[in-house]
């Protein structure tokens, strides 16, 4: 008899939450520091920051994994599973995650809440509005759109060259259509005439900055530094000449602020900022990291998509920047992702096959290889599936303990913390006898196009790596502008480690092609876009939007 399970917003419906101010109790967090959004979500106020800033920081640990595959790989599941299990323990731990884009969430991916037993909680709010800090970010991209299109109508004082305006708007949905458009349609006092593009909420630069930024005056000095556009001479033109910088901020007043809410079992959470980590540098806030490192003794956060992608940033730029020492990495991966990787199709990844994999397992590998290259302890998870064998988690724990990792599975999907000790005790073993001795990937002064080279041979594993003409020339105007000593952000897709999704495994002999680049002088980084990447998604076939509605009692069903 197979047995049945219930969908994660069923389960997350029929959830007990506490009330937001009884899961502060547990970190020491009085509700005059609570800015509260109903009973279940609050904001941490500026004084707790402050209040709390010289306590001393505790544990940091990623959570990251192998290429996404059809399969699923639950890496959200496995943080907040994580964090239960330490709540279980009797540990003082946190969980700090990005919040969920509206674009994935009605296109194909679904929400990120976790998954079954392991889930943060209130989901619908989370996947949906939460506390209004997208729409404040995507409030914030287009009035300093709006700004540089009155600045130019109202006799463009600053000299703007309409052609070379590189500033986007923006929207947090799939919404292909929306990527080339053409403004200012009309009579003389509706614009002037021009190209123009959105990208999606999640890869505007403010959801960057916003998510870099250690406070207001960093916020408002990142702000200033945005490149709107270029002069006829050729020189930058930015946000705080354009004189929108004080708008933006106080639009983003309350954005900056991070969200608290509570797992399935009541543990904290700081949920805040969302970068895409396939087009953007996908992490979670700077503020809510290091607010949570003084708040708890342990505390779980993870990176988007694969190891490749949200790893590689987390650390070469998210800690770079922020002064950040993770002390221990967990590697999540499932048997049927890894026989998916050996060449098995979706419907046969229920039977056992050892031999696929053999083949398959060399994408863990490759990641186990480059988190090591951060001299970071690595820990490898597998998310258990009832049809995996004992052969198959016997060959994959044998392989990673034979390149030094710790191995645990995870059984959090199904058992919530409870299905998460045996991971929560390898975690805390390698905290305990592993000293990490975190590094980062290449240094501030080494040339653009070497850390590009670097990332795409030492991370990616590929042979070389080429420019299209127009990448080239905006190499060499971004070294021009003195930007060589930022880091790269790597646009790319997150199915391989090469920039074609259907190379799956560990691919060799491989060109990385850049056909992009640009300076996100705000965030702080250089961004390199590789392949077919789209900085604005579309929708698929039969996007999830089809299967959501809201029924006669007013309760949403169909959201995942």
């Amino acid at each position: 008899m197979v047995k049945e399970y219930k969908s994660d917003i069923e389960i997350a419906q029929e959830a007990v939450m506490l009330p937001i101010k009884e899961v502060a109790k547990k970190l020491d967090i009085e509700e005059d520091d609570l800015e509260l959004y109903g009973k279940y979500k609050a904001k941490l106020s500026d004084e707790f920051a402050r209040k709390i800033e010289n306590n001393k920081d505790g544990k940091l640990v990623l959570v990251t994994a192998i290429n996404p595959t059809p399969a699923g790989e639950g890496k959200t599941t496995t943080t907040v599973g994580l964090g239960q299990a330490f709540g279980k323990m009797g540990k003082k731990a946190i969980i700090a995650l990005r919040e969920p884009s509206l674009g994935p969430c009605f296109g194909i991916k679904g929400g990120a809440a976790g998954g079954g037993y392991a889930q943060v909680v209130p989901m619908e709010d989370l996947n949906l509005h939460f506390t209004g800090d997208f729409h404040a970010i995507t409030s914030a991209n287009n009035l300093l759109a709006a700004m540089i299109d009155n600045h130019i109508q109202q006799g463009n004082e600053l000299g703007i060259d309409t052609r070379q305006i590189i500033w986007k708007r923006c929207l947090d949905m799939n919404d292909r259509a929306l990527r080339n458009i053409v403004v200012g349609l009309g009579a003389k006092a509706d614009g002037f005439v021009r190209e123009d593009h959105f990208v999606i909420t999640v890869a505007s630069e403010i959801m960057a900055i916003l998510c870099l930024a250690n406070d207001m005056k960093d916020l408002k000095e990142r702000l200033g530094k945005i490149i709107v556009a270029y002069n006829y001479k050729g020189e930058p033109v930015t946000a705080k000449e354009i004189k929108a910088v004080g708008a933006m901020a106080a639009l983003l007043k309350d954005a900056i602020k991070p969200n608290l809410i509570q797992t399935l079992e009541h543990t904290p959470a700081l949920v805040h900022g969302g970068p895409f980590a396939n087009i953007a540098h996908g992490c979670n806030s700077v503020r809510a990291t290091k607010l949570a490192l003084k708040m708890a003794d342990i505390v779980v956060t993870e990176a988007g998509f694969g190891a490749d992608l949200g790893a590689e940033k987390f650390f070469d730029i998210k800690c770079r920047k922020a002064g950040l020492k993770p002390d221990a990495v967990v590697l999540v991966a499932t048997v049927r992702a890894l026989k998916y990787n050996g060449g098995v199709a979706k419907e046969d990844l229920n039977t056992e096959n050892l031999e696929a994999l053999k083949k398959g397992i060399v994408n863990l590998e490759k990641h186990i290889e480059n988190l090591q290259l951060f001299n970071v302890p690595v820990v490898v998870t597998l998310n258990s599936f009832v049809t995996d064998t004992e052969a198959e988690y016997a060959f994959i724990k044998d392989f990673c303990e034979e390149r030094g990792c710790k191995f645990a599975l995870s059984r959090v999907w199904e058992n919530g913390g409870e299905g998460g000790v045996e991971l929560a005790n390898a975690v805390l073993e390698t905290l305990e006898t592993k000293k990490s001795e975190f590094k980062v990937l290449y240094p501030d002064d080494m040339s653009l196009e070497d850390k590009i080279s670097t990332i795409a041979t030492k991370i990616y594993g590929a042979a070389k790596v080429e420019y299209s003409p127009a990448a080239k020339r905006a190499l060499n105007k971004i070294a021009e502008l003195g930007f060589s000593n930022l880091p790269v952000c790597m646009a790319k897709n997150q199915y391989s480690l090469s920039d074609d999704a259907k190379k799956l495994g560990r691919p060799e002999g491989f060109t990385i092609n850049i056909r992009e680049v640009y300076v996100s002088a705000g965030a702080g980084f250089v961004v390199a876009v590789t392949g077919t990447i789209m900085t604005m998604p579309g929708l698929p076939k039969n996007p999830a939007a089809f299967n959501i509605d809201v029924n006669d009692e007013g309760v949403i069903e169909g959201l995942f």
